[in-house]
């Protein structure tokens, strides 16, 4: 069980939640805060001060008031209007995240909502009732409204979920079968819903969690290729990296040389050759470089997930109200574009490596790609192909979202973050970027066995006996499409 209190919730917590099913509670002193935030919105309610989004319209309509007996109208107008997103779905797992990350905002205390709402999400979350959540529709300021909406129309009984069998049904059967009833929204709680990052942060979120994983695997990859290329191992001596300063690089040569311990494939400097190419010899810089911008995006997921994002926001017991603007996505916007950069990397120098396989210019006489029969059987060939094709397409995905805006609302809302669209962004190079990791780890098992497997260190014979299960040898050509997305499934498993 992982307790929410709007304050503490790690990286670590979420991957327990989202990966693992782990169940969510509510901290006794985090309801009291939404408790006593809520009682300052029905006080508004009943005066006469207008109060951004409890009594006045939104975005360019906020000068017009809202009689007390509109409020509730007014909130569940917000839900309908908002739900506008088109696309295909988020992956449930996205969807949930942001639930989580929703209900750890609310819980903070300066949302003015009811702790029936909090509890609802609560519930969504352990009964894994996720909500059908397009893609597409975000601008990423006033946070991600068009998807949260949808989210939101859960609540209330008009969404769409995820059935067991992946379908998509209408929430409120499901709803009804939990024992579970929709909230009838009030003041100030459709927009308490809907006003924040949780989008662009729970993709966010899936991002580096998923792109942690896959610069780990891309090192054991990377070291396979290179004992079969024969690499010039002191290019990973300590002393070298130390003397750059950066902890990143270091850590990368030394967990190298850990996976390259006892190889009878690696040479010393002179002994084959002087130096290797920069996609070998630089195999810490590259992949050091990436691990930097992973632990600055670390950092601000792990302010944002427990941020305040709504607005306006209540603070002082309620005596005080501030409209703000902490829904807005730039901070996670330029760390997703941020992140597009450092995984797109690791799939360029990987198809370098790809390249140097299966190039019998450069591959120290491997067979030319690989081909156990050169001419009449076409070997790895097209995997090179389809590696420079995935990413090529990464660096047309990489250009920043975040510097472009446009003005909505009428102007009144006329600088925009579009943080989601980049975090969508940052998605599609990672599922990229693990295609061309798992044909480099194709290229490698074959081109080691040309080498002897039984040579290459204790490690890697491990990886290479554990992707020989269901990648077998290259004696013919076959359909590697095949052999290509088993490796994919494999490295997502890691």
């Amino acid at each position: 069980m992982v307790e929410l209190n709007g304050n503490t919730l790690t990286l670590e917590q979420l991957k327990d939640i989202l990966y693992d099913d782990r169940q969510v509670s509510l901290s006794e002193e985090s309801i009291e805060k939404v408790k006593e935030s809520r009682k300052s919105v029905e006080q508004i309610v009943q005066g006469e001060e207008s109060v951004y989004g409890i009594n006045t319209g939104f975005g360019r309509f906020s000068n017009v008031a809202i009689a007390a007996e509109n409020v509730e109208d007014l909130q569940l107008n917000l839900i309908r209007s908002h739900a506008c997103g088109v696309g295909e779905p988020f992956e449930p797992r996205v969807a949930k995240a942001m639930m989580v990350l929703r209900l750890n905002a609310l819980l903070k205390g300066f949302s003015g909502i009811r702790v029936e709402v909090v509890q609802l999400l609560q519930a969504l979350i352990n009964k894994n009732i996720v909500p059908v959540i397009p893609q597409q529709g975000s601008l990423g300021a006033s946070g991600d409204l068009a998807p949260l909406a949808h989210l939101a129309l859960v609540l209330i009984g008009e969404g769409r979920v995820f059935a067991e069998n992946g379908h998509i049904v209408d929430c409120l059967p499901v709803l009804e079968a939990n024992d579970l009833k929709p909230i009838t929204l009030q003041a100030k709680e459709g927009l308490a819903l809907i006003n924040g990052t949780q989008t662009m942060t729970a993709m966010g979120v899936i991002n580096y969690l998923e792109a942690e994983k896959l610069a780990l695997d891309a090192e054991w990859i990377a070291s396979m290729t290179f004992e079969s290329l024969e690499g010039v191992v002191d290019a990973f001596a300590p002393e070298t990296h130390e003397v750059r300063g950066y902890p990143q690089q270091l850590a990368v040569a030394e967990r190298m040389l850990h996976w390259l311990e006892g190889s009878q494939l690696t040479t010393r400097q002179g002994e084959k050759r002087v130096q290797d190419a920069y996609s070998l010899r630089c195999i810490p810089q590259v992949h050091g470089a990436s691990w930097q911008v992973l632990d600055y995006v670390k950092e601000k997921l792990t302010i944002e997930i427990n941020a305040a994002t709504d607005n306006p926001l209540i603070f002082d017991g309620g005596n005080t109200v501030i409209s703000g603007g902490n829904f807005h996505g730039q901070p996670m916007a330029f760390a997703m574009d941020f992140l597009k950069l450092a995984i797109a990397e690791l799939a360029n120098i990987s198809e370098r490596r790809i390249e140097r396989l299966v190039n019998s210019q450069l591959n120290d006489d491997l067979p030319p790609f690989l081909s156990p029969e050169p001419g009449l059987q076409s070997g790895a060939m097209i995997m090179q192909y389809a590696a420079a094709a995935l990413v090529s397409e990464n660096k047309t995905l990489a250009h920043p979202a975040s510097v472009d805006s446009i003005p909505s609302s009428a102007n009144q809302e006329d600088h925009v973050s579009m943080g989601t669209i980049g975090s969508r962004h940052a998605y599609n190079i990672l599922l990229n970027s693990r295609r061309v990791l798992a044909i480099e780890a194709i290229c490698a098992k074959q081109a080691l066995e040309y080498r002897g497997v039984t040579k290459a260190s204790e490690k890697i014979q491990a990886k290479w006996n554990a992707l020989h299960e269901f990648v077998p040898s290259i004696t013919e050509d076959r359909i590697f499409h095949k052999d290509i997305d088993q490796v994919n499934d494999y490295l997502k498993t890691l």
